[in-house]
Parts: structure tokens; sequence; C-alpha cells
């Protein structure tokens, strides 16, 4: 296992067509937006879930890539799991065990669950909730996904042809149809930013292949999150900056400007495709697996 040793940051570029990318449950269900600007808005929770469900896909969530949060999942018990392994058993009879904060038996936990959980090691977590296995920093994080123009959200009633219970068709007088609503964007390009810390990456043990098993997330996750309610979504760009060192070479605000996503004939229509859409580096446009100086000490390289 290789120790990650140099900072990347990266562009993500993803788009949505006739779906609901990331739906509020405080409105609804309708897709997220900036209530000032208009901008939809899809949450760096959305977008770690559609990693961590694309890692638990192409691993088969067995350690060292299991996943810890996930559907249906009982965060305490793998807590006991950890105690267990580490030969800390004896602690989980102490009655007091759920206010633990410190000692050689959390760091034991602690480190197991690195070990053994690639989103632990990846995006850090907080364990400290019933057996305590202390909290992660980690080395990966991503910001929201901020569309590029203003969205238009859409809502469109639906029909079942049929009810759930029999009582429902009794009540109806034998018109089983029951009605609903969907909610869609006709279309919209997202962006987001993300950061990998070669310092946080070795207090949690993330390597240059787990960095490596993330950008192929990046590219592919959306292939495998399909649903009638998300429409067509699609990773459309991946854009890494490689640092020399550790520490990185520019900021990373620096080198995200750089990168501009404009309308490609300057039109005012409403876009309905990324053929509508323009990226270029430096006003140069990127082909998909190029390499680039983007600045001394600084490569940049198109993934997707």
């Amino acid at each position: 296992m290789t120790v990650l040793e140099r900072r990347y940051d990266f562009v993500l570029l993803f788009d949505v067509r006739d779906g609901n990318p990331n739906g509020d449950p405080d409105a609804g269900n309708m897709p997220r937006v900036d209530a000032v600007s208009g901008h939809g808005i899809v949450t760096d929770v959305s977008l770690k879930r559609k990693i961590r469900n694309y890692v638990g896909l192409a691993k088969t969530e067995e350690p060292p890539y299991d996943i810890y949060v996930k559907e249906h999942g009982v965060l305490e018990a793998l807590h006991r799991k950890a105690y267990l392994a580490t030969g800390s058993g004896a602690v989980l009879d102490d009655k007091k065990e759920g206010k633990r904060t410190g000692g050689e038996a959390v760091a034991k936990a602690r480190a197991w669950m690195c070990q053994n959980f690639y989103d632990v090691r990846t995006f850090g977590a907080v364990m400290s909730t019933g057996v305590n296995c202390g909290q992660v920093r980690g080395p990966a994080q991503l910001t929201f996904g901020r569309s590029i123009e203003p969205i238009t959200s859409l809502e469109y009633a639906i029909t079942r042809m049929a009810v759930a219970t029999q009582k429902e068709a009794d009540d109806q007088g034998g018109d089983n149809r029951t009605m609903g609503r969907k909610s869609t964007v006709p279309y919209g390009l997202y962006r987001s930013h993300g950061f990998v810390s070669a310092f946080l990456a070795k207090q949690t043990g993330f390597s240059e292949d787990d960095l490596e098993l993330l950008w192929q997330a990046l590219t592919a996750m959306f292939d495998h999150d399909r649903s009638a309610a998300r429409g067509e979504m699609a990773t459309r760009g991946l854009y890494v900056f490689e640092h020399d060192s550790a520490l990185g070479n520019a900021p990373a605000y620096a080198l995200f400007d750089r990168l501009t996503v404009n309308r490609a004939d300057g039109s005012t229509d409403a876009a309905r495709g990324f053929g509508d859409y323009d990226v270029r580096f430096d006003g140069q446009s990127v082909a998909i697996g190029a390499a680039i100086s983007a600045k001394t000490g600084v490569t940049m390289r198109r993934l997707a």
C-alpha cells in the first residue's frame, strides 16, 4: 500500500436531464435550489452517498473496502465489533462505555475502523455515539454541486392505476386510480470542487490505491445509481490538479478559476444538453486522458 504524498484538488462536472438530482425533503422533495440566485444545488452528502454505493458494488463491501454509512446500518454495532477485534472487549462491560472519550482502547478502535472501512479513511467520521471509536478527519472532501446556470424546476401530476389496500378500493367505489406528483429538472449542468490532503491521508491510511478508486467512483458512480426519479445523470468532466508536494504549489481557488464553463454559442436560450456548453482550461479545450502543466509543480489531468 503506497502512502499518499501529494496534494490533489479537483473539479467534477455532472449533469441531469429530466430528473431530480437531489430532492429537498423540506420542500416536498422538489430539486434543491438557491432561493436567491435560482441555481440548482446537490449536497456533498448526496455525492458521497453515490461514491459509497459505487465502492460497495465494486468491492462487495468487504474489508478493507467495507462501507460504514450504508442503508439500514447500525453504527454502534460496528463500534462494538471494532472493540472486540482489537482485544478491548472488556471495555464494553463498563457502564460508562458511551462516555469514554480517550484512551488506548479508543485509539485502537479508531485505527481498526480506518483499516476496514473505505468511507471512514476517505471522508472521515464521527464515531463517538454509543461505544466510542473517536473521530476521524477524512482526507477527501467535496463541496456542494452548484448548477452553472439557474435551473427550471418542473412538477408533473402522475397516476397510479392501483391502490394499496382493499379499503382504499372500497372507499373510491372501484376507481383504483391514485394521483401523485413528480419533480424534474429539464436540464442542468452542475459543478463541484474537491480536495485531497496528503497529511490527513497519512492519519487515516488513505493510499494511492484508495485515491484511484475514488477517481473511478467519481467517473462511473451515476451509471450505477439509476432510478426513474433521477432521469439521466452522468459525469461530464473530472479535472484533477496534482501537486508535486504535500503542501501544494498553488491555491486551489486559483486553479479552479482557470477552468471555465460557458455557453458554447453565447446563446441565452435554455440549455437542454451538455453540447450547449464549452469547457476550457486557460482558454483551451482538454481531451479526456490529457495532462498539461497548470503551473510549476502542478499538473492538470482530465480523467473523464
